[in-house]
């Protein structure tokens, strides 16, 4: 038996615990490695060995009448991750690249890996766990086999559901988030350039679009929405505000954003946000290349009760004035 432990006035943990008291039988795990129960490799493959080593400590756990449940600690070691990164979402391989969008919506199983021709990624998560966590909904399982099995061909989401006005004859999908798992960063990019070709875009966002569940043209989640956003070279949008939560992370280029008078410059792969209802504006600082903005965000939510609204900031020509 063991309890969490959460001193008063801390903020819930997500994933973790800030600590445990353990009561009972106490199982120590000595190093497990990627070889089957006979000591042998059945695979040079990181993601398969790393199946095989959670199989091996499932195993161990197991024998002392545990199960995974009950695990406390575990601490990994890699010696080499020049590697290639995938995702696998209910069963659906996903190969990625640098500013590829993925889902991993709720309720599906989901893991990460990399395999043996790759490099190392890192990635930006982006969770709905305060407002989940506030409607006292959320929940966190454990697979039972501990890796999921590929049930498909890879990319398969991509290949079926990823064709612009086209949609495959005879495929259902009644699910409540977008089919297609994959938003590849090359396409979306050549429709940024595309419709900027016939649009002047937003005063406010420069050329922006949206990310759409293809079967019902609504946003890829039920909680979470997304959307990529291009800057012209030397482009300065107007500020404005809004209800809803947005994250940024840069996909491309070099500039600045005014959130609330205050000044941040920002540059590739930089992080920033703009809380609900807060002024903001965004410059890009190249005279000669656009500058892309990813974000995800908590609209759907907003549109759905009702709640969102918007205003355009009205004095000095819709630029906020700087503050110290």
């Amino acid at each position: 038996m063991f309890e969490f432990l959460q001193p008063p006035g801390w903020a819930k943990p997500s994933g973790y615990a800030n600590g445990i008291a353990a009561r009972g039988k106490m199982i120590f795990v000595a190093g497990q490695i990627g070889w089957n129960e006979q000591c042998k490799f059945e695979s040079d493959d990181l993601v398969a060995q790393i199946g095989q080593t959670l199989k091996n400590v499932d195993a161990v756990v197991r024998a002392g009448g545990a199960g995974p449940e009950h695990i406390v600690s575990m601490t990994w070691f890699l010696l080499d991750r020049k590697e290639y990164s995938a995702r696998i979402v209910d069963g659906h391989k996903m190969t990625l690249g640098a500013n590829d969008f993925v889902l991993t919506p709720n309720g599906t199983w989901h893991e990460h890996g990399v395999s043996s021709d790759g490099t190392p990624c890192i990635w930006q998560d982006g969770l709905d766990i305060p407002l989940v966590n506030t409607l006292e909904a959320n929940f966190y399982v454990v697979h039972p086999d501990l890796q999921q099995s590929v049930g498909y061909p890879v990319d398969d989401m991509t290949h079926t559901w990823g064709n612009p006005g086209l949609r495959p004859a005879g495929a259902e999908w009644s699910k409540g988030y977008s089919p297609l798992l994959k938003y590849e960063w090359g396409p979306t990019y050549e429709a940024l350039q595309r419709y900027a070709k016939a649009t002047d875009g937003s005063p406010y966002d420069g050329v922006l679009m949206n990310y759409v569940n293809p079967v019902t043209g609504d946003p890829v989640m039920q909680t979470i929405g997304a959307s990529m956003q291009m800057l012209r070279p030397g482009e300065s949008t107007r500020a404005h505000r809004h209800t809803g939560s947005f994250i940024y992370q840069v996909a491309k280029g070099r500039g600045h954003s005014i959130i609330d008078g205050k000044r941040f410059d920002w540059k590739e792969r930089d992080i920033f946000c703009v809380p609900s209802w807060a002024w903001h504006e965004h410059v890009n600082a190249s005279a000669s290349e656009d500058a892309c903005l990813f974000t995800f965000n908590d609209l759907p939510v907003m549109h759905a009760l009702g709640l969102y609204r918007e205003e355009a900031f009205g004095d000095n020509g819709g630029r906020q004035p700087l503050v110290s």
